[in-house]
């Protein structure tokens, strides 16, 4: 039998092999280490993230998903790689493309493939309609893509409570189209190729935000799987809830690094009736704003209000997109809806403040065929200034600022004062009703700077005007710096907590929103 001095030395030694055995562990898993008692972590402190992309991992990793899915559901064509990465509307040549893309089926298989790539360290980028901006979807560390195509069913509607559940890569206008027969719609009406997962993820509007709001006040309860593979769901379907934390919330508009959205529960509303609409021009972007202003100050249940700026119009005459020709100034684009008497008392009273505040006509229909013909130069705006490219090959750029009502008409001025005096071609496209508007320029690859530069003017200025630096497309790649420029170091720092909380990999669509590391 050992003496008590031999036994404890025994103890010690095999405590001493019990550390030594835990830090070698430690160090092999590289876990990111930081400050578990501060509130905030700023990037300075913040470990930079280590991910494991040797070919080897890779090849296992794919090996793992094909047990899991089938080869059939595994992607690794370079084209097909590129494109969900880098698209026309946010380009990214230089970004680093995925290894694989996979699609899952249903929430369980989502959660294996991120609990594969957790285990692997990883990426994993999620990937429903393709349509953000602001490099949102830019691969910056490889990794994997989770496609969503595959997880495209609507799973029940609930007409009589006004609710809906859907897969992240439903469509909103194939769900409406559905849902036509119930008298309800979703009215989020983003990009026409946007899918409910990428609206949530980057809490996207519209040009029905006036009247009803953002992607966020429509999601009543979603089932996401988390960093590790674990699967929460945040909120039943009531239409109110007080429990706990607001999970929904924070995924809404988190752009997939907190989570992957796999289900949505989604409140509906009864369609319009009786749709009027209206096309006010103006002599001056101040008088047109200042009708607005005044319409909002009523409370007047618009169903749209929209601002196009004499650059977009002139390009809607010149595209022959329209049914006719229209005054080149700035225009109102007015959408009313309701009972007759509602209606007609509504678009009486517009009618009055647009003629106080200098309208020059105000054409306004309920024919079906005149509402649509009216509505054609709001909504072929866009691709009728791409068709004013002076070169084939000039790109478009668009900011995404929104301020206080008041302020609108003082900014975009300015814009349009800048892009004069820098030699660009620049128009707004505005949803006037909430103050959110859309600087576009179109440029070469030798005016790219100059570009920019007008877009980080037009985003200094709205923040110095009390206003935010995205209005509905989201932080992405791009705008992170402008977010510490909006809200302050602390505000980011604690966003950057929360992903380190959530996330202590760093394996959900890494560098978006919030800077990981200095230099990417």
């Amino acid at each position: 039998m050992p003496s008590n001095r031999e036994w404890y030395s025994s103890v010690a030694i095999l405590a001493v092999i019990n550390i030594a055995a835990a830090a070698a562990i430690h160090q092999i898993i590289q876990y990111p280490t930081r400050n578990s008692r501060s509130s905030t972590l700023s990037l300075a402190n913040n470990t930079p993230p280590q991910y494991s992309l040797s070919q080897q991992n890779i090849t296992a990793a794919r090996n793992e998903f094909t047990a899991l899915l089938g080869s059939s559901n595994i992607e690794s064509t370079p084209s097909e790689l590129r494109s969900r990465t880098s698209t026309s509307w946010s380009p990214f040549p230089t970004s680093t493309p995925p290894f694989l893309i996979v699609y899952p089926y249903s929430t369980s298989e989502v959660s294996s493939i991120t609990k594969i790539c957790h285990s692997r360290r990883i990426p994993v980028i999620g990937y429903s309609g393709g349509t953000s901006l602001d490099g949102a979807i830019a691969s910056t560390r490889g990794g994997v893509v989770i496609d969503f195509r595959r997880m495209d069913r609507i799973l029940a509607v609930h007409a009589r409570d006004l609710d809906v559940v859907v897969q992240p890569a439903v469509g909103w206008m194939r769900l409406n189209e559905e849902l036509e027969g119930t008298g309800l719609w979703l009215p989020v009406d983003p990009s026409p190729t946007a899918q409910i997962g990428g609206m949530i993820a980057t809490n996207c509007s519209g040009t029905n935000a006036y009247r009803y709001g953002p992607m966020k006040a429509w999601t009543l309860g979603l089932t996401v799987v988390l960093a590790d593979g674990s699967v929460v769901r945040t909120r039943h379907r009531p239409r109110k809830s007080s429990a706990g934390y607001d999970l929904t919330g924070l995924i809404v508009g988190s752009a997939g690094t907190l989570g992957l959205v796999t289900e949505a529960t989604l409140k509906l509303t009864a369609r319009p009736t009786n749709v009027h609409v209206a096309v006010v021009p103006f002599p001056t972007i101040h008088q047109a704003v200042d009708a607005v202003i005044e319409v909002v100050q009523r409370a007047l249940p618009l169903g749209a209000i929209e601002l196009l700026d004499e650059i977009k119009m002139k390009g809607v005459n010149r595209s022959g997109l329209a049914n006719r020709t229209w005054e080149e100034t700035p225009t109102l684009f007015l959408k009313f809806d309701g009972s007759e008497a509602a209606v007609s008392e509504q678009v009486a009273v517009v009618r009055g403040l647009a003629e106080e505040n200098g309208s020059m006509a105000f054409d306004c229909s309920s024919d079906p065929e005149a509402v649509d013909g009216l509505w054609k130069a709001r909504k072929h705006a866009l691709p009728s200034f791409l068709a004013m490219k002076r070169r084939p090959e000039d790109t478009f750029m668009s900011s995404d600022v929104a301020v206080p009502i008041s302020k609108m008409a003082d900014l975009i001025k300015e814009m349009q004062k800048r892009s004069e005096e820098s030699g660009l071609l620049a128009s707004v496209i505005g949803h006037v009703g909430d103050g959110n508007f859309h600087f576009s320029v179109l440029y070469s690859e030798e005016e790219k700077k100059k570009a920019e530069e007008l877009q980080w003017v037009s985003q200094k200025l709205a923040v110095g005007m009390e206003g935010t630096v995205t209005g509905e497309h989201g932080i992405g790649l791009l705008l992170r710096d402008a977010l510490e420029v909006e809200l302050g170091e602390e505000a980011v720092a604690m966003m950057r907590q929360i992903k380190l909380a959530l996330d202590p990999s760093c394996i959900l669509n890494p560098d978006k929103i919030v800077r990981l590391e200095k230099g990417v």
